[in-house]
């Protein structure tokens, strides 16, 4: 889920021929009940950013485990593998 717009959303699945809808939080709401907004530096100026982050949520809704402030390289495998240990994949 990301703060762009859908219509960003539509080209950007369109273009990686994805077979799944993506998520938009243009108002930010989910991101205020996730702690994932944070203040920023970007060219010398503080700027409110999202905080690279990832929530597994079970089949009941339940948040199971957060993945905060990850970097992408190896993110994937830090997630699966977490998957695989709990027997969710």
């Amino acid at each position: 889920m990301s703060k762009d717009s859908i219509k960003n959303h539509q080209k950007f699945k369109e273009k990686l021929n994805f077979p799944f809808d993506l998520l938009s939080d243009e108002a930010r709401e989910i991101h205020g009940m996730y702690g994932v907004l944070k203040p920023k530096k970007m060219f010398g100026k503080e700027v409110i950013g999202t905080v690279r982050s990832t929530f597994v949520i079970d089949e009941e809704g339940i948040l199971i485990q957060e993945f905060r402030n990850v970097k992408t390289k190896g993110h994937v495998e830090e997630v699966l593998d977490y998957l695989k240990k709990e027997d969710k994949v």
